[in-house]
């Protein structure tokens, strides 16, 4: 018997490590993949990515546009809603085996409800993290007690996982999808990411990907005012901005940035990369400076520097080459210092990425494919 498989992807982000996976299930005979785009892929502002879905050769079955021209905080509540009722129809009418989502966005969030209201089991991947500076964090432990099968990135988020009353034998730890992803990546040339962002790279380079904090005494505007003061500082280090995704306060930073790079010779900024030629550009790069996930989960992998600032990434497991620092322009600017001394340049050649080394799509797609999807709909509570 067929399965069908729905992956929902809300993301340029969550895309580009889900792709391995749904590339295995899409080619197995005994499964048929359901694809619903939501989301930021289906705002022009931050680039319509799903057309990098469609350009890897995937048919999306239903989009579910939500994103309003203006993300603050009413917005995103809206945005909620409407995925909320679009993807609850979609499901009752077409009614999947099994819902694939992962992460800790707010249009997952929606997804997962509409599964849970029509009976659809859902396998949770990277859950169990901890991010205490974003709203994510509420989101995304709120998903794990929704859905019935997890495929998380260490063992610790293994425990959380379990220490919410999740059955440990439904809980598996297979490392991170950005881990994995990284081996499958078909990287570009110097010379074609240099065509791509408009810039030619210099003797030093930083890649800046900054979001809302959105669990802040701070407001965004304020947020990016602080980082941006330390990166005046810094006219002899390249600096290749990415857009920010869509959460409230994404406008302001995105505003804010934009006007930097008008008043400056060292700094370009793209609206989208897409996962390959983010990690094509980060090979070029000295390491990323800003708040996003990909500093903690995958450029660690390339034995790359990665500044974290404030506390959208705090309580996340992160590896040597990751430096935390406060948000205020003169620790940021002291970071900035620091990745390029002798003895960091050196401590960099030994680190571990904590998130594992590699494979876990194909353990994922085994657990699913051998799993009885019929039986998770019912679960029970798991007392420690």
């Amino acid at each position: 018997m067929t399965k069908k498989i729905c992956v929902v992807t809300g993301s340029r982000a969550d895309y580009g490590l889900l792709k391995n996976l749904m590339n295995l299930i899409k080619n197995d005979s005994n499964m048929k993949l359901q694809i619903i785009v939501t989301g930021s892929h289906l705002s022009p502002k931050h680039g319509e990515t799903y057309k990098e879905i469609e350009k890897d050769g995937f048919i999306i079955d239903f989009k579910v546009e939500i994103i309003e021209k203006i993300v603050d905080l009413p917005s995103t509540s809206r945005a909620m809603g409407k995925a909320q009722i679009e993807i609850s129809k979609i499901l009752f009418e077409n009614k999947p085996d099994l819902m694939i989502v992962l992460g800790d966005r707010y249009e997952i969030l929606s997804a997962v409800t509409s599964a849970l209201l029509v009976n659809i089991p859902v396998a949770h991947i990277h859950g169990g993290e901890e991010t205490q500076g974003a709203f994510d964090n509420s989101i995304r432990h709120a998903i794990t007690k929704m859905s019935q099968l997890h495929f998380v990135a260490t063992k610790r988020s293994r425990t959380r996982v379990i220490q919410m009353g999740e059955s440990p034998e439904k809980v598996f730890n297979f490392g991170g999808l950005g881990v994995d992803a990284i081996g499958n990546i078909d990287f570009q040339s110097r010379e074609k990411i240099e065509n791509l962002i408009g810039q030619k790279f210099g003797e030093r380079n930083l890649l800046v990907t900054f979001h809302s904090e959105t669990i802040s005494e701070k407001y965004p505007v304020e947020q990016i005012q602080i980082l941006l003061e330390a990166l005046r500082k810094k006219s002899d280090i390249n600096l290749i901005f990415t857009g920010t995704n869509a959460d409230p306060g994404s406008d302001e930073i995105g505003n804010e940035i934009k006007k930097f790079v008008e008043s400056r010779n060292n700094a370009v900024y793209v609206s989208s990369l897409g996962q390959e030629s983010y990690l094509s550009t980060l090979q070029y790069c000295d390491g990323v400076i800003g708040n996003s996930s990909s500093g903690i989960l995958e450029v660690p992998s390339f034995k790359k520097a990665t500044i974290n600032i404030g506390n959208r990434q705090l309580g996340r497991e992160s590896a040597s080459s990751v430096i935390n620092c406060d948000m205020q322009s003169d620790s940021i600017a002291n970071a900035i210092e620091r990745i390029y001394s002798k003895k960091f340049r050196s401590r960099l050649k030994k680190t571990v990425n904590p998130y594992g080394d590699g494979g876990a799509s194909k353990k994922i797609y085994t657990v699913i494919k051998n799993y009885n999807l019929t039986t998770l709909v019912k679960k029970s509570f798991y007392d420690l």
